[in-house]
């Protein structure tokens, strides 16, 4: 799953959907939701009995793949067949997970999915125990040995890079006594993220706010961005104090959770012999920290537009004052229009035609094969994501639709996110057809950035440009500079764990305040209750995540440019950087798509672009007189 190890000129309709706000106050049970906008889960498990049985399965697998213990350096065809044993252990053991998860997400509140995620869990311990010994083992075996094993049988040669990488990261391999132990915490280590899961989703009620025509409307994670879009900024306030009350009435708890998660990183970090939490989280990928230091470093210098452009919404709000809460309403509200999911679907199916025929014909396929759970219900996970894998059919996509040009982008998004694992998995073997986390986010922001080009090119009228242009910029704000001030935050706030300083709610709040007012150029200001936003964000479950955004939202607005551009080979080149998974380190195959991401070059691009679309919009706002 993407996030978990995840527009095309037609005409603007009003959404007519029940769960609509202004149409029904209260978020729908998830009965009253057609099937044709969920997804189809039974692609996985006809029948749930089925998920019992595999699960019986995997357990008995254990101690087969157990048996090859001593043996992996016999023979080349003893190795071979350790793998496919373990491979099929493996991939039935994602299909039980997936399942588990996907329905645990569909309603919170339904004890039974939860207890079959708490089961694959327990499970997914001995799974892991299993293995634990492989990599002490094959280490043991000398390099030379087992190279000549893969050049002997034809069936090892897969396995070439995935070999060349035990070898680079031999130091922070232990012995396989520490390795079962590590792997026996591993269930253990999911707890923090638990914790967050299910008081967000399941116990988190936020009450509700009066809209500007006094009626009562029920507070929920995904209404809270229609309401700060909201033209009443005493709407907006409303919204924003009742959201934040109720995160604040689980603020220590959620100090605690997130400690809990620094206290995990840092133990796996000093376990495996790291300098820093960062080293650990980023080696995975092979990727050096200067990375996140120079990514860090070249939006630190380049905030000057941002201050520029809160400086000009100030202007057209005729606001003396912009709180937080300003931030977020469209500079041309009159065309907030919403769009109805079928049209949502065509305006990306038009809009991604520079992929090609193939690639639209795909996800056409995927919009009309029940890959996508569309609307909130009561209990279901906030957000959105996109979960694929090798033991599974297609890819399946969580959202919360509403009908905002928001929700038309993050359906683009997760579709990216889903044909890059739809096409990885079509090409790659198993153990290359995960996305490294580094290039995770190339795909979906990709998608993105084509969707938009074409709204901007086909888009006449001057104030639908206007909005276009302040959504875009709002994109780059919420993926490139919102992402590294994450990043930014995760940085310290790891360093105050390795130094032994308390993590509390007052400590990570000066640290968040801090940081909202350098990455904002001052030109905002944050009510006290702000500084508690880290208690909100869910990627800070999935250490040192959130600068992917970034570094891949810049290679997929130089990837996007060169197919605009018709670039020859540009095309090919990035449909097979999505086919090419993990057969490389991640800097390695972006590289191949014509990006190198170990250079600041990209992001500073990236940051350019930004100041130009600032520009572009004062002019456009200029030649209305505002």
């Amino acid at each position: 799953m993407v996030g978990k190890h995840a527009l095309l000129l037609a005409s603007l309709v009003l959404l007519a959907i029940p769960a609509a706000i202004g149409a029904q106050q209260a978020a729908r049970e998830r009965a009253e939701i057609p099937e044709k906008y969920k997804w189809d889960l039974t692609a996985i498990y006809a029948n749930e009995a089925d998920w019992d049985t595999e699960l019986e399965w995997v357990e008995s697998m254990v101690p087969e793949v157990l048996a090859f213990r001593g043996k992996l350096g016999e023979s080349a065809e003893t190795l071979l067949a350790f793998h496919k044993k373990s491979e099929e252990m493996e991939r039935i053991f994602s299909r039980l997970f997936a399942y588990a998860g996907l329905k645990a997400d569909e309603d919170a509140r339904v004890s039974r999915y939860q207890g079959l995620r708490q089961r694959v869990r327990s499970a997914g311990v001995a799974v892991q125990a299993a293995t634990a010994w492989v990599q002490p083992e094959l280490l043991s075996i000398p390099e030379e040995r087992l190279q000549g094993f893969l050049d002997e049988l034809p069936g090892l040669k897969v396995y070439q890079h995935s070999y060349n990488d035990l070898w680079r990261s031999r130091e922070h391999v232990l012995s396989e006594e520490e390795e079962k132990i590590l792997s026996l915490a591993g269930d253990l280590a999911a707890t923090p993220r638990d914790v967050f899961n299910q008081m967000t989703n399941a116990d988190l009620k936020f009450g509700t706010v009066v809209d500007e025509k006094g009626e009562e409307i029920e507070l929920t994670q995904a209404r809270y961005g229609t309401l700060l879009e909201n033209p009443d900024r005493r709407v907006r306030k409303d919204a924003y104090d009742v959201f934040y009350e109720g995160y604040g009435r689980y603020l220590h708890g959620s100090a605690a959770a997130f400690a809990g998660v620094l206290k995990r990183d840092l133990f796996f970090a000093r376990a495996r012999g790291y300098d820093s939490c960062v080293e650990a989280s980023l080696d995975g990928d092979n990727v050096r920290t200067e990375i996140l230091e120079n990514l860090i470093a070249t939006v630190s210098a380049n905030l000057d537009p941002v201050k520029r452009y809160y400086q000009i919404r100030k202007r057209v709000m005729g606001l003396d004052t912009l709180y937080t809460y300003d931030t977020y309403v469209p500079l041309t509200p009159e065309l907030n229009e919403s769009y109805e999911y079928e049209t949502a679907v065509k305006m990306i199916e038009t809009g991604l035609k520079p992929l090609g025929p193939d690639y639209v014909r795909e996800i056409a396929k995927g919009f009309r094969s029940r890959w996508v759970d569309v609307y909130e219900n009561v209990g279901k996970r906030s957000g959105a994501y996109s979960w694929g894998s090798s033991a599974l059919p297609h890819p399946f996509m969580l959202m919360n639709y509403e009908g905002k040009i928001e929700d038309m982008f993050t359906l683009a998004h997760e579709m990216g996110h889903s044909m890059h694992t739809f096409y990885t998995v079509a090409t790659q073997p198993q153990v290359y057809s995960g996305i490294p986390l580094f290039t995770a986010e190339v795909a979906s922001t990709t998608n993105e950035a084509l969707l938009m080009d074409d709204l901007l090119k086909k888009t006449k009228d001057r104030d639908k440009k206007i909005f276009l242009l302040n959504y875009y910029i709002r994109q780059i704000m919420g993926t490139v500079y919102t992402q590294v001030m994450f990043a930014e935050f995760e940085t310290v706030a790891h360093g105050m764990a390795e130094k032994g300083e308390p993590i509390t709610v007052e400590s990570l709040g000066e640290v968040y305040r801090g940081l909202l007012e350098k990455y904002s150029g001052g030109e905002v200001v944050y009510p006290e209750t702000s500084t508690t936003g880290w208690a909100r964000i869910p990627h800070f479950y999935r250490n040192f995540y959130v600068y992917k955004y970034a570094t891949s939202y810049a290679a997929a607005t130089a990837i996007s440019q060169k197919i605009l551009k018709k670039e020859k080979g540009a095309r090919e080149a990035y449909l097979d950087f999505l086919k090419s998974g993990s057969s490389d380190y991640p800097i390695e195959i972006i590289k191949k798509a014509g990006v190198d991401l170990s250079s600041p070059a990209p992001i500073q691009a990236t940051c350019e672009l930004f100041a130009r679309l600032v520009d572009e919009l004062d002019r456009e706002l200029a030649k209305k007189g505002i």
